[in-house]
């Protein structure tokens, strides 16, 4: 008998690491389903082969089939987009009839992606040898998050797979299109605001100097004006005491990453981030339409509403609105609705308040969630639109302002210096 190491998921998705006894592999993987768990990588302990010799290459094979890890440089090499496209395509598969694995033989040989596909591969050995779907997704968490296991796991087990990945690809698709129009929208301001910036450096680092030296002939040692004498300080510190200025930029960065991986410091960021100027609107906006949607697709998937918002809670990526989540939790565990909580939160606004009030009465909680979803991002849609109206003529200002402001800080000491000479 071998001795077998383990990584598995309880029933509310946490990880569990452990060991156990068995003749194979296939045996230790049926054993710890026996505990309520869901295996995600078996393998056997160095010197615990007891077997291997009994089954020549069985249990190497075997290892590979459940022991699923890409090579380190195709780790988390898979995009949005790309894995998008992945779930259209097995959801379109499933739902012509396909079974799973020759679904995910048709993908495997047309998928592009090398990490994927290689990720393909192994799920279907992994299914093979008598995992699940949900399982082999599993094993890959850096491709598969837990909102894209927890659903195909819903799926599995109420028999309803095909609508299951049809609802997850009508979720990553709007996701997409929503990240797609802010990233198009800020396009034009980004090529602005560089050029902004890239001109402002030739005239602080090139220009100014020049006219530093001829003012300090012409003026004869007479003080040149506040504002010449502010614009020529900041073209020396950029000019001579650039690397100053770079290891201060490089310690704010430090210091805000450092900040983002405490739990004050991520608490305050995503609070800024919510209340920023312009932008707080639409990051508000975008978060709260990332948590209804979310909690919506998984609770119309079948996903029990306390699993489904312990996964909301870690897909939301906002620490603010991630601490009102787990407040809701505590809360419905209790025995409550959901409305009291959301309220208490003080994050959501008072529309979606209501409407997940009148969706647990009327028993339609998860259509009424994607409604709002769909609500905020048609908003989104409109603030992007409006940020993007309102930041074109305000970078242009802004380029105008600071020009502006260098060719008059450099013609004032030329008016004085030539009022001296008529005079």
């Amino acid at each position: 008998m071998a001795r077998y190491k383990f990584t598995a998921l309880d029933s509310k998705g946490k990880e569990v690491h452990g060991e156990i006894d068995a003749d194979t592999q296939g045996q230790a993987v049926a054993r710890i389903r026996e505990k309520q768990l869901f295996p995600t990588k078996v393998e056997e302990l160095a010197g615990g082969a007891a077997a291997a010799p009994a089954k020549k290459g069985g249990a190497k094979k075997g290892a590979m089939q459940m022991e699923i890890k890409l090579p380190r440089f195709l780790q988390g090499g898979v995009k949005a987009k790309q894995l998008t496209a992945f779930t259209r395509q097995m959801s379109t598969l499933v739902n012509a009839g396909l079974p799973l694995m020759r679904a995910m033989r048709v993908l495997q040989r047309q998928e592009k992606n090398v990490a994927l596909r290689e990720a393909v591969v192994q799920m279907a050995e992994s299914i093979e040898s008598g995992s699940t779907f949900a399982e082999a997704l599993a094993a890959h968490p850096k491709i598969f998050d837990r909102l894209f296991v927890n659903m195909v796991k819903a799926g599995e087990v109420g028999g309803v797979l095909d609508v299951v990945l049809s609802r997850l690809a009508e979720f990553q698709e709007k996701a997409e299109k929503i990240k797609g129009k802010v990233k198009s929208a800020m396009t034009y301001p980004i090529v602005v605001l560089v050029m902004a910036l890239s001109i402002l450096g030739f005239l602080m680092t090139y220009i100014v100097p020049k006219f530093a030296d001829i003012f300090g002939d012409l003026m004869g040692g007479k003080g040149m004006p506040a504002l010449t004498q502010f614009v020529m300080n900041a073209s020396d510190t950029m000019v001579n005491r650039f690397p100053l200025v770079l290891i201060v930029i490089v310690v704010i960065v430090v210091v805000l990453k450092l900040l983002a991986k405490t739990d004050k410091g991520r608490l305050g960021i995503d609070q800024f981030k919510l209340h920023a100027p312009v932008f707080g609107s639409l990051i508000s906006k975008n978060s709260i339409s990332r948590f209804t949607r979310t909690l919506g697709t998984l609770m119309s998937a079948g996903v029990p509403v306390l699993q489904a918002l312990n996964i909301v809670k870690e897909t939301v990526g906002n620490e603010v609105i991630a601490k009102a989540v787990t407040t809701i939790h505590d809360a419905v565990k209790e025995g409550e609705n959901m409305a009291p909580p959301i309220a208490s939160s003080k994050v959501f606004p008072p529309m979606v308040v209501s409407m997940v009030e009148v969706g647990e009465e009327t028993g339609a909680l998860p259509d009424m969630l994607m409604k709002i979803a769909d609500s905020y991002d048609d908003d989104v849609d409109n603030a992007v639109a409006a940020m993007t109206s309102i930041i074109e003529p305000l970078l242009i200002i802004f380029l105008a302002l600071v020009v502006g402001t260098i060719v008059i800080a450099l013609f004032m000491p030329l008016v004085s210096i030539i009022g001296g000479l008529s005079g």
